[in-house]
């Protein structure tokens, strides 16, 4: 790779050792993976064939090509998310610790939200609607795109807001906090051009106390006894274990040492993902358990504590975490229940003309008034039948800008 800046080679060589430093870079020149990991409560078995399994996710899959997800009416309901291979393994760290029910779990630095949706799917499939997950992002913009995504993910025991660290306050509510703090995105060199070119050994410090700044701030909020799992997309020992050594001497905790499959690198506090020893990205995960008797005390509701945003069942279609099928289905595809919206299922060709906005046309005999259109049985949204068209209430923030072939 062209205009990999000296000082970052050599700062690389520092952190990772000179044999894996040459990895990296070597790696930096090959094509980017590509993966998924799937939603449980939609998807059990990976819809791309030849897919390979990761061995740190159980959900989540290497796949052979990147297909165009935005042609998939699956991706658009909700029944994967694509997500760097390297990221999971913030997810396998977090279920390590995910070892009780009724659990108050913050997602500090959660946009796009892809670990969100990890986080979510684990604590769903180990303890059912017993667990309070809060997604935050401080930054209104990408605050957007991670609303947008928890909401097509769909989990009524997930919620929303944007606060600042420090406006988390000082009473401890979390059991479990995951903190993927913003970094100088060296692990994201082969992805993103603008990450290279934005690299200086001045950025790599202000990142690194700006994480101790973020750390300091929410640590109140975390029970003692509690765990934040600590991460970065950056392979450099100041963001990374340094950042970690002074929260242990600082701020009262213990370094852990979860369990992490190779080939991750151990590092003094953490796990490095490697590009050329993983498929994936950079990713550098780490866990501090807070000092201090264990506490067990259940937190009040936390979305209405902190004013979270939550996709309740009834804004959602399919609800929590599927597209329910409402009563039987007719031959064509409908299915309805009293009080409910019908339900209908639709062909790929149908699902990507109403996923672009477009006027749909459903089988004679469907219901009027409101519907739920549904592809292979996964709810893509709202619609309202009116006999002889159909109108498409599909949000127009997530419709389909490109040309539908």
């Amino acid at each position: 790779m062209t205009g990999i800046p000296e000082a970052f080679e050599t700062l690389l060589k520092e952190s990772v050792g000179a044999g894996c430093a040459q990895t990296v870079l070597q790696a930096l020149d090959a094509p980017a993976s590509v993966s998924i990991r799937l939603n449980p409560a939609k998807l059990r078995s990976c819809p791309f064939p030849g897919a390979t399994p990761i061995p740190w996710s159980p959900y989540g899959f290497l796949l052979q090509d990147r297909p165009v997800f935005t042609l998939d009416p699956l991706f658009h309901a909700g029944c994967y998310y694509v997500q760097d291979s390297s990221a999971m393994a913030v997810g396998h760290i977090a279920r390590q610790f995910m070892n009780a029910p009724h659990m108050a779990v913050l997602d500090l630095c959660a946009a796009p939200g892809g670990k969100t949706t990890d986080l979510a799917a684990s604590l769903r499939e180990r303890w059912g609607d017993r667990f309070s997950l809060l997604a935050n992002e401080v930054m209104r913009s990408r605050y957007a795109i991670l609303r947008s995504n928890v909401q097509t993910w769909a989990d009524n025991r997930v919620g929303t807001l944007h606060l600042d660290p420090s406006a988390f306050g000082s009473a401890p509510v979390f059991d479990l906090i995951v903190a993927d703090v913003p970094c100088s995105g060296e692990g994201m060199f082969r992805k993103d051009a603008q990450a290279v070119a934005e690299w200086s050994p001045e950025t790599v410090a202000f990142c690194a106390a700006r994480s101790k700044r973020i750390l300091a701030d929410i640590w109140p909020a975390l029970k003692c006894g509690g765990v934040l799992v600590y991460s970065t997309c950056t392979f450099n020992h100041f963001e990374n274990d340094d950042t970690v050594e002074w929260a242990a001497r600082e701020l009262g905790a213990q370094v852990v040492t979860p369990e992490m499959p190779e080939p991750a690198l151990r590092t003094r506090c953490g796990w490095l993902m490697l590009p050329g020893l993983v498929p994936g990205e950079g990713q550098y995960v780490a866990a501090l358990r807070k000092d201090g008797p264990p506490d067990s005390q259940l937190a009040a509701n936390l979305f209405r504590l902190f004013g979270a945003q939550v996709s309740e069942d009834s804004q959602v279609p399919g609800g929590r975490g599927s597209s329910r099928s409402i009563g039987p289905l007719f031959s064509d595809g409908r299915s309805t229940s009293a009080g409910d919206p019908a339900s209908i299922n639709v062909d790929r060709a149908t699902a990507l003309r109403y996923l672009h906005g477009d006027a749909i046309v459903l089988p004679e005999g469907t219901p009027l008034g409101p519907l739920t259109i549904c592809y292979e049985g996964h709810a893509l949204g709202p619609a309202k039948n009116l006999g002889k068209r159909c109108n498409n209430l599909y949000p127009k923030s997530k419709r389909i800008r490109m040309d539908i072939p």
